[in-house]
C-alpha cells in the first residue's frame, strides 16, 4: 500500500511533529525500548478490536521485539503520519503493511522483507466485471494515499473514477451498497474480507508482485539489523509460520521463506 502523495505532505508534517518530538523513542544502539506506530484499518495485518491493538504485523512486531530484549509500545496513527513521524523521532519503526518502495526508502529504512503480497480486484459476486481491464468507466473504490491508487492512475483509469477513502472499510461499504463497482486493493486484505462476505468476489490475476517491510527510522541505523536478526529468530522458531495459521487459515502464499533485501525487492516508482 501507499504512495507518492504521501511524501508530497511529509513535509510540513515532519515540521510539526518535530516540535512534539518523543526523546526517548530514537536512540542509538543497546536500547532496550522501541515505539512502534501502526495503522489499525489495515486487517487482519493491523486492527483494533475492543480497543485492543491485533493482528499478524502486532504479533509479529511483538514476537521481534521479545527475541531481541526490548520492551515495545504501539503508537496508533492514521497511515499518513507514519512515515513523517519516523522522520520526526517520533517513533522508532512502523509496521502497517508497508510496501518496500524506492521512493520510501529515501525517507525511511527497511527491515527485510516479511511478506509477498499485490494488489487484486474485488467485486460483487453478480458483477460482469472480469478482471482489471473491464474497470474502465466504472467507479473504484480504494483507500486513500495507498499503491492502489499510484496502479490505477498509471493504468488508464480516470481519477474521477477513483473513490478514495481514508480506511478499507469505507471502500468495501461503498461496494457493498452500489456506490462503487470494484475494489482495488491488497489482495490479502480482499481475500480476508472476501471469506467474511459470501457476496462478493475477487478477480482475474494479482495486478503487481510487492513485499512488505517494517519501516524503520534512519535516526537510529542499528535498529533495522536488530529487527532482522529478531525476524530470522521467530523464522527459526516456527513462530512467523504460526501467524500464517492464525490469521490466513494456513495460507502461506504471502510467506517470504528466505531473506529478501529492501534493496532487491523494491517497487521503482
Amino acid at each position: 500500500m501507499k504512495n507518492k502523495s504521501l511524501f508530497a505532505i511529509a513535509a510540513p508534517l515532519v515540521a510539526g511533529l518535530a516540535l512534539s518530538m518523543n526523546v526517548t523513542a530514537a536512540s542509538a544502539a543497546g536500547k532496550t525500548s522501541i515505539v512502534v506506530g501502526a495503522d489499525t484499518t489495515f486487517p487482519p495485518f493491523e486492527t483494533e478490536v475492543d480497543g485492543k491493538v491485533t493482528g499478524f504485523d502486532i504479533d509479529m512486531i511483538r514476537a521481534i521485539a521479545k527475541a531481541e530484549g526490548l520492551t515495545l509500545t504501539i503508537k496508533t496513527l492514521p497511515f499518513s503520519g507514519l512515515i513523517p513521524s519516523l522522520q520526526a523521532g517520533s517513533i522508532d519503526a512502523a509496521v502497517a503493511g508497508i510496501t518496500i518502495k524506492t521512493s520510501r526508502m529515501h525517507s525511511v529504512d527497511f527491515s527485510d522483507a516479511y511478506y509477498k503480497s499485490g494488489l487484486s480486484v474485488l467485486v460483487m459476486k453478480d458483477s460482469k466485471i472480469t478482471g482489471f481491464g473491464d474497470l474502465k468507466g466504472h467507479v473504484v473504490a480504494t483507500k486513500k494515499a495507498t499503491s492502489s491508487v499510484d496502479y490505477m492512475t498509471s493504468h488508464g483509469i480516470d481519477p474521477q473514477y477513483i473513490k478514495q477513502f481514508q480506511d478499507i472499510d469505507s471502500a468495501y461499504q461503498a461496494l457493498e451498497t452500489d456506490g462503487a463497482d470494484a475494489v482495488v486493493f491488497d489482495n490479502p486484505v480482499n481475500v480476508n474480507f472476501k471469506t467474511q462476505h459470501p457476496n462478493v468476489k475477487t478477480v482475474g490475476a494479482l495486478l503487481t508482485g510487492e513485499y512488505y517491510g517494517i519501516a524503520v527510522s534512519k535516526k537510529d541505523p542499528g535498529l533495522a539489523a536488530k529487527i532482522n536478526d529478531g525476524l530470522a529468530k521467530i523464522k527459526k522458531n516456527g513462530q512467523y509460520q504460526q501467524l500464517f495459521v492464525k490469521y490466513f487459515g494456513g495460507d502461506s502464499s504471502g510467506a517470504v521463506n528466505g531473506v529478501e533485501k529492501p534493496a532487491d525487492v523494491a517497487v521503482k516508482d
